[in-house]
């Protein structure tokens, strides 16, 4: 399979990258300075995901889309969304599998919220979570196959497996998962069809 890789530089993203590269995958991957490893079966694109012209080189030929662009306090995410769904849609691509944030499940102490609107999380700043909710927002109104991984609290480690996952929700008690967990399961979507046009949200 030909795979297009977002944010291939960042914690998920780099690990999603290495699974990919493991089970024979060809990789595109844009980032902003080539410091990725050599690989036979790794094309960096060195480029601007805000730039229309460079999220289409890296969608050339590809047949899914992973996106692990993260929030840094910038909106590179929101900016960035648009053009790749655009680029998808003229390529004529339809699997996107993206990773968000825990924030925008469904809240469970407040029906209809979102959990950064409905007390559900601790966070006192919800930047990042509006970021995601405008890309979140902008997938459910298009014809593609996406789904979004939301993790809660996302500290380093490998994986080590024996987590939850649901739709649309933060598994009950759920508090962390690690990056490597994260990408694992992410990863997975490539031949998992149980979370198509959802978020799903996943943890301990």
């Amino acid at each position: 399979m030909k795979i297009a890789i977002f944010g291939a530089t960042g914690r998920v993203g780099g690990q999603i990258l290495k699974q990919a590269l493991a089970d024979g995958h060809q990789v595109k991957a844009l980032v902003r300075s080539p410091k990725l490893d050599e690989h036979p079966n790794l094309e960096v694109i060195t480029g601007n995901v805000r730039k229309a012209e460079d999220v289409e080189r890296t969608l050339e030929g590809a047949d899914a889309v992973f996106s692990a662009i993260g929030t840094d306090g910038t909106t590179t995410l929101s900016e960035a969304m648009p053009l790749i769904i655009g680029a998808m849609k003229n390529a004529g691509i339809r699997r996107l599998i993206t990773i968000g944030t825990a924030g925008i499940l469904n809240s469970r102490l407040t029906p209809g919220k979102l959990r950064y609107q409905g007390g559900d999380s601790n966070r006192k700043l919800t930047f990042a979570a509006e970021e995601h909710e405008t890309v979140f927002r902008l997938l459910e109104a298009i014809d593609l196959d996406w789904t979004i991984v939301c993790p809660t609290y996302l500290p380093d480690g490998e994986m080590r497996g024996g987590y939850r996952t649901e739709k649309d929700y933060l598994p009950e008690g759920g508090k962390e998962i690690t990056v490597g967990d994260t990408a694992e399961f992410a990863y997975r979507q490539l031949k998992d069809k149980a979370f198509i046009r959802s978020r799903v949200g996943i943890a301990y």
